[in-house]
């Protein structure tokens, strides 16, 4: 069956304000940049500038950061008609410093916010069973009524012929317990078909009673987890979804796929670039893997386009209004041999 959008992302988006005073410390910032961010809402951009068909399912308050958001989107041709509006709620707020090559210390505001308050009406009331995929985030189930949404958004789907795409999206801070992340990830797993991740997010998943997070710089983006990241992937495995795709920072990324009763592992190498800003490219990476499986690449070159979006947006200011283009991304892997 056709169908009219290659992703439907649901979850959060945000203002982002990203420091003008690249390297220098937080305290003395003087200016900062405003883009667009938030998981779902980055990865709807980067799917859409490759040349997917995307819709976005997020929600933002009656105010003029919601405007921000919306405007940026529609410019961009992502369908924002299934986002609502949340009367009395706030659409949300990144502040970020940027100390590169490795300090980038983040503070959400998120009180009162938006998107947590997608429902499972939102969630009828969008295009799930016309996207070839459906994308979620972890974020997006910590907290009432996001949660039931999401978890009720994945089950749809699969009854309605559209797989289901986790991000992990760690961000310990957005949790009351590092551990209830994983116990309600995992819940979800029954209903997802493909997962996104770093080491670090694959160990969150599968934290139980011991929670080893680790924090420096407040890089809420880039929590340490400790972890068997080996055995959690075949854990996953074993749970739901038939693909993961591990992020693996400038290694590149490794897919592994179940065939039959074994697990079929592909090396796809990344590329080296000076790193400016870490912010955005695994979000950069995830649009290009849903580009690919939207067009029925193979598991190697749709890694590898990830891993080259991924490395272009590594070198920008921003997130979402640094994803690059299809004929960008050829331009840029043209030294490297293209894909």
């Amino acid at each position: 069956m056709t169908k009219t959008y290659d992703l439907l992302a649901m979850g959060r988006s945000s203002i982002d304000l990203y420091a003008n005073d690249v390297g220098a410390a937080f305290v003395d910032i003087t200016s900062f940049a405003a883009y667009v961010g938030g998981c779902p809402t980055n990865i709807s951009v980067a799917a859409q500038r490759l040349g997917a068909r995307t819709a976005l399912l997020t929600a933002v308050g009656a105010d003029q950061v919601g405007d921000f958001i919306l405007n940026f989107c529609n410019k961009e041709g992502i369908d924002t008609s299934p986002t609502p509006r949340k009367p009395g709620k706030r659409s949300s707020a990144v502040v970020l410093g940027i100390e590169p090559p490795d300090k980038f210390p983040l503070t959400y505001y998120r009180d009162n916010c938006a998107d947590i308050e997608l429902t499972i009406d939102d969630v009828l009331a969008s295009p799930i069973n016309d996207a070839k995929y459906l994308l979620l985030s972890g974020t997006g189930l910590c907290k009432e009524p996001s949660r039931s949404a999401s978890l009720f958004a994945a089950e749809y789907a699969q009854r309605h012929g559209t797989k289901v795409v986790l991000d992990i999206d760690f961000r310990p801070d957005q949790w009351h317990d590092p551990r209830a992340f994983g116990v309600t990830l995992r819940s979800l797993l029954r209903s997802v078909d493909i997962v996104l991740g770093t080491e670090d997010e694959i160990n969150a998943m599968m934290m139980g009673e011991h929670a080893d997070v680790r924090l420096t710089h407040s890089q809420v983006s880039d929590a340490r987890v400790g972890g068997d990241v080996d055995a959690a992937i075949d854990t996953i495995l074993q749970m739901g979804p038939t693909v993961l795709f591990q992020k693996r920072g400038a290694t590149g990324s490794r897919v592994h796929v179940i065939e039959g009763d074994a697990i079929t592992r592909i090396d796809a190498p990344g590329f080296a670039v000076d790193v400016y800003n870490i912010l955005g490219a695994g979000d950069a990476y995830a649009g290009g893997v849903i580009y690919g499986l939207a067009n029925n690449w193979d598991w190697y070159t749709t890694a590898r386009l990830g891993n080259a979006c991924g490395a272009i947006v590594v070198t920008k200011h921003g997130c979402a209004n640094f994803m690059p283009t299809y004929d960008q991304m050829q331009s840029f892997v043209a030294p490297y041999g293209g894909l």
